[in-house]
């Protein structure tokens, strides 16, 4: 297999390339890596980093020599120039990690989160369409938007009204374009979507995250407080969170990215309880001064505090959309056969994830 991926060194790009080699490496001819470099790191030293870090598998390690004569690191600014690396070969797997994720609902931000997201993302295919056999694009499981009951894999046929974001928007447009285009030109399109991503489950460390978001965001922004104020937090009771292990995601991705799945959501079977998930995690970063409330806080309500105000003027308002979703459940039987959710105690899990950020100060990796 020749294969290309796209967003390698990021949070799962890395869990992803790491159980690649692991599980696949001998089924590999040539395995290309567009990076972007940094202002004094290259490309080439920035995979170097992350295979020599304390967070590598063993085998990486243990087979280095023999996986970087497979490895071709490119400079991402040459990404839209694949006839001067592929040498006239074809791409048996483009998989298509990267993305930008940006959770603001700002009018003004759509454009440039739809920009590095769904056009971005139209490019490439655009540009690859004469050197790929078979494309995987990872969305997320909330492309579908703000949609309640029984959630199956097929978004394809749905037409949502209520994204929460520009970001979910942004793929499912991405998902969109890729199966019709990919339908047109007669080359097999896979959208797989995984959860909110958390921390590993079954790989070493346990609970490591390369770059804390999302709910890990949440956790950090009580965990600077220094003040004594108290807050008021939107959560709707009946809502869930709906965490995967990042670990898990990549396995999962690793073992259907060359099978003929068309659609695939990555997701829990379960969801964390919102006010009882919110109180864990506050309870882990020692702030007690919170009251969760199903009213809606704004400038027109008031706010109680300096920090409620800050809080809702901030990270607020990309968490309150998830934190107020209509309950729903995803089916994940499909899921359960390709590979089984490990079993854990959802709210322990939890509040082990960011207790291990913070242990690491909610540093992210700089690799």
């Amino acid at each position: 297999m020749i294969i290309l991926i796209t967003g390698a060194t990021g949070t799962l790009g890395s869990q992803v390339l790491f159980s690649l080699l692991e599980e696949r490496f001998s089924g590999i001819e040539k395995l290309y890596l567009p990076v972007r470099e940094k202002k004094t790191i290259s490309s080439e030293k920035r995979i170097l980093n992350m295979f020599n870090s304390e967070f590598a598998p063993s085998f990486i390690k243990n087979n280095l020599k023999d996986i970087l004569v497979k490895t071709v690191v490119i400079s991402a600014k040459d990404i839209f120039k694949p006839e001067q690396f592929l040498n006239g070969k074809k791409i048996s797997h483009f998989i298509h990690l990267a993305g930008f994720v940006n959770l603001s609902t700002r009018p003004e931000a759509k454009a440039e989160i739809f920009k590095e997201n769904f056009e971005f993302t139209k490019s490439i295919f655009e540009t690859y369409t004469p050197f790929i056999e078979k494309f995987t694009y990872i969305s997320t499981a909330f492309s579908a938007g703000n949609i309640g009951g029984i959630i199956s894999n097929d978004y394809l046929q749905m037409k949502p009204k209520s994204h929460r974001n520009h970001y979910e928007a942004s793929k499912f447009a991405s998902e969109q374009f890729l199966t019709q285009t990919g339908a047109a030109q007669n080359i097999p399109v896979q959208i797989l979507r995984p959860s909110v991503l958390g921390g590993n489950i079954t790989n070493k460390p346990s609970f490591f995250i390369s770059k804390y978001m999302v709910f890990y965001l949440f956790a950090k922004f009580f965990y600077n407080n220094t003040t004594t104020d108290i807050i008021r937090i939107t959560a709707n009771s009946n809502s869930g969170l709906n965490i995967i292990p990042t670990d898990y995601a990549a396995k999962v991705i690793v073992k259907v990215f060359d099978t003929t799945i068309k659609q695939l959501n990555i997701v829990h079977s379960k969801t964390t309880h919102v006010t009882r998930g919110v109180s864990r995690i506050l309870e882990t970063v020692d702030f007690e001064n919170f009251k969760l409330t199903p009213n809606i806080i704004n400038a027109t309500t008031g706010f109680e505090s300096k920090l409620e105000k800050f809080y809702y003027e901030t990270i607020g308002v990309h968490i309150t959309p998830y934190l107020t979703s209509k309950p729903c459940e995803w089916d994940t039987t499909e899921l359960e056969k390709i590979l089984p959710i490990p079993k854990y105690n959802l709210e322990e899990y939890l509040g082990s994830t960011i207790t291990f950020a913070k242990t690491n100060e909610f540093r992210n990796q700089k690799w």
